[in-house]
């Protein structure tokens, strides 16, 4: 039944219809702009960022392929036309480079199913046993490297590489290879959501 109403409204808006162009936008602009807000951290630049997409739907809508997912293809639209102000605004450093790869890993995903994956990955951090969880998160969600943890600790560095080796096998058993792009989105939004935002 949704793939029937995505052909129809694909359909009309390659035909030109304006009433389908209203329809997508009181569908999906709400809940785009609070996707596009979760990659940004700015509110006026995340309605930027779903305006310019609209505004290219509408210019290139003869370009669009009707059995693919419309909702799937304004998620990515977003996406895309985040990182491209992102680009134009500054120059993109190592840790940007990598929280962009980690994105472009997950982008596939339904952004319900990555809400669900970060879900699933605050979970099965919490059962972690309690120093393997407290060392891993010294690590990943603290930034410490080995040595400031063994030297925090009293313990060996090959202890701590221990417990993190434990706590990625057993995370990555869970949620499988996407368990490293998962991680560093969990932990590098916290850190973002302090920042600056773009602009």
């Amino acid at each position: 039944m949704e793939n029937h109403k995505n052909l129809f409204l694909a359909q009309r808006l390659i035909s030109g219809d304006p009433k389908a162009y209203d329809l997508l936008m009181d569908s999906y602009y709400q809940n785009l702009c609070a996707y596009a807000q979760s990659l940004c951290n700015d509110h006026d630049f995340a309605e930027d960022i779903v305006q310019n997409v609209f505004v290219k739907i509408w210019v290139k809508r003869k370009k669009i392929n009707p059995d693919l997912s419309i909702k799937s293809y304004l998620y990515k639209s977003v996406y895309n036309e985040f990182i491209n102000q992102y680009r134009k605004n500054k120059p993109v450093i190592y840790l940007e480079k990598k929280y962009f790869e980690a994105i472009d890993l997950v982008v596939d995903i339904e952004p319900e199913e990555l809400d669900n994956l970060i879900q699933l990955m605050n979970a099965e951090i919490e059962n972690l046993p309690s120093k393997c969880r407290e060392i891993f998160l010294m690590n990943k969600k603290e930034g410490l490297t080995h040595t400031e943890i063994s030297e925090y600790l009293n313990i060996s560095i090959k202890t701590v590489e221990g417990h993190i080796t434990r706590a990625f096998k057993i995370l990555t058993e869970k949620l499988g290879a996407k368990v490293e792009a998962v991680l560093f989105l969990l932990f590098s939004i916290k850190k973002k959501k302090g920042c600056s935002s773009i602009g």
